[in-house]
């Protein structure tokens, strides 16, 4: 049996109908196929080539086509050369648009779109882990967002919920001790969040954090004395630099998130 050459054609990037017609090519045992994909199918002259050359070779076509013009043309052409041609979008779309009273969009490549939206989600969270409490201060120089804070003020849960919203996020722990990364000077002052939380509620949420580890509660990270040093330490260096400062005490994750995404969008306009 002659070779069957199958164009999936698209107006985007022709995944779907390439996937349509090698699922039902398997089930042909037999005879050999060719599947050939055509994306950017955007006007008439793109389907005048393919029909020139379909026309020359035992073809079959497998469209995904939105406009409504082009696969009317496209369905007729196919027909005029008595080529076969499957338009899989069709036979759904117009049930679907009877039961839902709704008008289609009609614009390529919605579901392209849908996928990247999520591949750019699941890199912002991934960037959040690979730079969470300044594990690589790298990442200060990369982010969307920089989260600045003492231990406990809710960096790394805020730093995944903004992951989850598409914004790169790296937070950095605020430490007497340590000087803060020379990165963060190098970088807008818009970009840079500082945490702060009451003194009270910070002890009792780090008295509980180390009954969690199994550690006794009167340990120096949680007594008060450390805890204001500390704070105070905190406060010097979002002065320094001159970042905007939110109080988390008492604030669910998404109410301060809520927060930072307005701020964010203000400093954008």
């Amino acid at each position: 049996m002659e070779k069957i050459n199958i164009y999936a054609v698209s107006d985007s990037i022709g995944e779907t109908a390439e996937q349509v017609a090698k699922a039902v090519i398997r089930q042909f045992e037999t005879a050999e196929f060719d599947v050939k994909r055509i994306s950017y199918v955007n006007d008439k002259e793109a389907i005048d080539n393919l029909i020139a050359k379909a026309s020359k070779e035992n073809s079959f076509i497998v469209f995904t086509l939105v406009v409504e013009e082009l696969r009317d043309y496209l369905t007729l052409k196919a027909a005029e050369y008595k080529i076969g041609a499957v338009d899989v979008m069709t036979p759904i779309l117009v049930p679907l648009v009877k039961q839902l009273g709704l008008s289609p969009k009609n614009e390529p490549g919605l579901l392209r779109k849908l996928d990247e939206k999520y591949f750019k989600k699941v890199e912002a969270v991934e960037f959040a882990v690979k730079y969470d409490d300044g594990k690589d201060t790298r990442g200060i120089l990369l982010a969307d967002v920089v989260l600045v804070g003492v231990s406990r003020t809710s960096k790394t849960p805020l730093s995944m919920y903004l992951a989850h919203k598409n914004l790169k996020v790296a937070n950095i722990p605020l430490v007497p001790e340590v000087s803060p990364p020379e990165e963060l000077k190098l970088i807008s002052p818009k970009k840079i969040i500082g945490l702060t939380l009451n003194v009270d509620n910070l002890n009792k949420i780090r008295k509980e954090r180390l009954k969690a580890m199994g550690l006794k509660d009167t340990a120096n990270y949680a007594s008060m004395e450390r805890i204001f040093a500390e704070l105070d330490y905190s406060e010097k260096v979002m002065k320094m630099l001159k970042c905007k400062v939110i109080d988390t005490t008492d604030k669910a994750v998404e109410e301060t998130a809520s927060i930072i995404l307005d701020y964010i969008a203000d400093s954008n306009k």
